[in-house]
């Protein structure tokens, strides 16, 4: 069930709750709201196909993806195709990342954030390097 404050988002953007899941890079689930996803959509749309890894990319995040709507509690079923890629089972995280929410296994979330402190100082070495300045 989705927290009071992200359920709100949603049916704000989407009154009549329709989002998309679907699996992400790091194991777990990205959820959008259609707004978003119509956004993710279109910039695959304008990627070239000719390249195989693109391809590639655009099938694992695209063809993942499924429409589901939650209802006025905030709940939503995850397909078990989902489920199992990201390893759901009992205990899970609901995290807001930007525009959109990511459901991880706690387990697997907890040792992601092990990692990145872990690699903090190396990651934003090459956010610099690429130009990208954050603001913490």
């Amino acid at each position: 069930m989705l927290p009071p404050e992200f359920r709100e988002e949603i049916f704000r953007l989407v009154p009549d709750g329709r989002i998309m899941l679907t699996n992400n890079f790091d194991g777990a689930i990205s959820g959008y709201p259609m707004p978003e996803w119509e956004q993710v959509e279109a910039s695959f749309r304008a990627g070239n196909t000719l390249i195989p890894g693109f391809r590639d990319i655009e099938r694992f995040f695209i063809a993942g993806a499924t429409e589901v709507t939650l209802d006025k509690q905030g709940r939503v079923l995850i397909p078990p195709y989902l489920r199992t890629y990201a390893a759901l089972d009992k205990d899970l995280v609901l995290a807001g990342v930007g525009s959109k929410f990511e459901i991880w296994d706690q387990g697997r979330f907890e040792e992601r954030l092990r990692q990145t402190a872990a690699n903090f100082n190396a990651h934003m070495d090459t956010l610099a390097a690429s130009g990208i300045a954050l603001r913490f």
